[in-house]
């Protein structure tokens, strides 16, 4: 398992990539000056056991360069033709060394078999082999050490591939060393069944090796058809799952390229967020899937779905926000044990009459089809501006209904000023906005209470101001 500290994020990956070539260009080093000295201790020796293994290690050179090659190119960025980058390349590269070790290990097997059966081979003495195989045994450890511990630094399957191959040969390299120790021994005190140790050892090495293979074309294939282990996709659903606000994951889909891991999700989340929580929520499922899959690329869709405990205005402002309408003024009544609802809809102030009651119609037909409990609705309309008022310039007037606003606002003790009037007239209409400070602990259903009776007395005054805008601030932020 790779530690917290040695995890493939922990890597750039330029620096990830110089790490898998310099390690890839050493083991194909080390494969091409082992792969040469099994081959001469084996044409010395006579040995098919050394010979396998010379076999063996040339595989193991071609599989280095292979290796090597998968590494430089599945590094590359994504392009055009390859939108999920190249990092299969590692896994194709696997899947070929799977293939070239089969194929040597099918052909050891027959030549050992044909060397029983006829008796057909003589060994000669030598300690070229000997020294070759424990050299070997050193090189081995020291690769599949190597290789082992880049690949789980940067996620490479081909190297881990490698890793798994070359931590094998050691046992292989062994099993020849014995079987050409044993021949000797028989040879020299005449024990027949012991000539035969060294094509047995062949025999022996070859279907460890075959075994190995086996594993490895098996995983490969797994990986080459998106096959991701159910522990892992179920760990990307569990963290996403667990961020709050999250109702359900609807679709995961998780699947590897090398050393890159690709993730997809579709998640329900409660159609009452606007866009902007909704994009918050989606960076924060993001890092989520990161804590299971450190380095993968994250897709997130979105679906709205209705929350378990969603009220019936939550409902209506769901159906308004659907339609892109804004609405105000909401309030549910029940009458006689049915539900009534009355509420404000702002519409565009250059729609028809017709049009906009059409529309008003269609919307509290689709409110009662997903409130079913509702019975009756009453809405009113509204426009919504539309075009940027140009205010004409002051006039004597203005301070007549400034005045007034203040005398409205003193008819309540717990108003404690109102301040920034501004009195604004376009062709049409007149506007008023002003400032109103309230005590801090006032509650919103109270000081919604007194600003629209403001509003109200205020209006008595002067019937002629078309809009007022009245903003509440509490007296610990009045910096007026």
């Amino acid at each position: 398992m790779t530690s917290a500290t040695e995890s493939p994020a922990a890597f750039s990956p330029i620096e990830s990539s110089a790490l898998k070539r310099r390690v890839a260009l050493k083991s194909m080093l080390a494969a091409t000056c082992m792969t040469t000295l099994k081959l001469a201790a084996g044409l010395i020796s006579g040995s098919l056991g050394v010979m396998s293994d010379a076999v063996h290690s040339g595989l193991d050179l071609a599989g280095a360069g292979i290796t090597f090659f998968s590494v430089r190119v599945s590094d590359k960025p994504a392009d055009e033709d390859h939108t999920y980058g190249h990092g299969k390349v590692e896994n194709l590269s696997s899947f070929f060394e799977a293939g070239l070790m089969a194929i040597s290990c099918v052909w050891i097997i027959w030549a050992a078999i044909q060397r029983i059966r006829h008796n057909t081979f003589e060994l000669r003495y030598s300690l070229w082999p000997i020294l070759v195989l424990l050299v070997s045994i050193a090189v081995d450890f020291w690769r599949s050490r190597e290789l082992r511990r880049v690949a789980e630094l940067t996620g490479s399957p081909a190297l881990a591939t490698d890793a798994f191959h070359f931590a094998s040969d050691i046992w292989a390299s062994l099993a020849v060393l014995a079987g050409l120790l044993a021949t000797w021994v028989g040879i020299a005190f005449h024990v027949d069944w012991l000539r035969y140790a060294d094509p047995v050892a062949a025999i022996f090495v070859s279907l460890m090796i075959l075994r190995i293979t086996t594993h490895l074309t098996k995983e490969t294939i797994g990986i080459l058809m998106d096959q991701i282990p159910a522990e892992t996709r179920l760990r990307v659903i569990l963290e996403a799952e667990g961020v709050p606000g999250v109702l359900a994951v609807e679709q995961a889909r998780v699947r590897r390229s090398g050393p890159n891991y690709f993730a997809d999700l579709t998640l329900a989340l409660p159609r009452s967020y606007t866009f902007e929580h909704t994009g918050e929520l989606v960076r924060a499922a993001t890092e989520a899937v990161h804590r299971a899959l450190p380095t993968a690329d994250v897709v997130i869709h979105t679906v709205p779905r209705q929350a378990r405990a969603e009220s019936i205005f939550d409902r209506v402002r769901a159906v308004a926000a659907r339609n892109n309408v804004a609405v105000h003024d909401l309030s549910v009544q029940s009458l006689h044990g049915k539900l009534h609802v009355e509420l404000h809809v702002e519409l565009d102030e250059k729609m028809k009459l017709l049009e906009a009651h059409s529309f008003v119609s269609s919307l509290e037909a689709e409110i009662k089809r997903e409130t079913p409990e509702i019975d009756s609705i009453l809405t009113h309309i509204e426009s919504e501006p539309a075009t940027i008022e140009q205010p004409q310039e002051l006039v004597e007037e203005d301070r007549r209904i400034e005045k007034a606003m203040r005398d409205a606002a003193s008819h309540y003790g717990e108003i404690v000023d109102v301040h920034q009037i501004m009195v604004g007239r376009t062709a049409e209409h007149i506007t008023l906005s002003c400032h109103c400070t309230l005590p801090d602990d006032l509650s919103m259903n109270r000081v919604h209470e007194l600003i629209t009776s403001l509003e109200d007395r205020f209006k008595l005054e002067c019937p002629e101001v078309h809009r007022v805008t009245i903003h509440p601030e509490p007296v610990t932020d009045n910096t007026r």
